[in-house]
């Protein structure tokens, strides 16, 4: 039952924010009383801490498979952008800020995995692209990293994107591709484009056949 609740909630803080989602929302959804949710939470406060724990580990065991799996930096991070892209349209963009300005202790295990986690992971992609001829040479790891990080929590500010004028799957699609454009020598750009190349194929594939079921029904 636990990990019920915890994987409801998880669903509805993702696709409404925090603070919308109230305890009689999750147990209309699980079709349990608020009594049993209090049997193993005392608020929503700990429910939304342990989501954060549980998202964060999974999160980080993804994209350590990503670079095992990955042939090179740069589709690494490209990598990291389409899985970025299935969850966005999932992904309330109320939902970091809601979480730093009203959830505290929820907000500083996320900040230890930026800090930390993504944080290295993004150092390490830099480094080795550097070492690989695919970075250019001359760039700061550390300060590229730590704008990376800080784009992160930038796509969620709503005053910077207002949410009726930009998608969260626009805004990390724009950040990503800025950011490893700028850091790619002639060899990291004609790999770059190979994955652009054969994403933009993907795509206009996906487009048809949705196109062609629709035509399909139709009829």
């Amino acid at each position: 039952m636990k990990e019920r609740i915890l994987a409801e909630a998880e669903r509805l803080f993702w696709k409404y924010g925090v603070r919308s989602v109230t305890m009689e929302d999750i147990a209309r959804k699980l079709g349990i009383s608020k009594k049993t949710i209090y049997q193993h939470f005392s608020d929503k406060e700990q429910i939304l801490y342990q989501v954060i724990q549980d998202k964060t580990g999974r999160d980080q065991s993804e994209m350590d498979c990503m670079v095992i799996k990955t042939d090179n930096p740069v589709e690494e991070l490209l990598s990291v952008l389409k899985m970025m892209q299935k969850k966005a349209d999932h992904v309330s963009p109320n939902l970091l800020i809601d979480i730093k300005r009203y959830y505290p202790q929820a907000f500083a295990v996320f900040r230890q995995y930026k800090e930390e986690q993504i944080m290295r992971s993004i150092l390490e992609n830099i480094q080795k692209g550097i070492i690989q001829g695919l970075y250019r040479s001359d760039i700061k790891p550390t300060i590229l990293a730590r704008l990376r990080v800080e784009q992160i929590e930038l796509a969620f500010d709503n005053d910077i994107f207002p949410t009726d004028q930009y998608s969260m799957h626009d805004i990390q699609f724009e950040l990503i591709h800025h950011f490893v454009r700028g850091m790619l020598t002639e060899k990291g750009f004609t790999i770059y484009n190979q994955y652009v190349n054969q994403y933009n194929h993907e795509i206009k594939e996906y487009k048809k056949d949705s196109s062609d079921l629709a035509t399909h029904a139709a009829e």
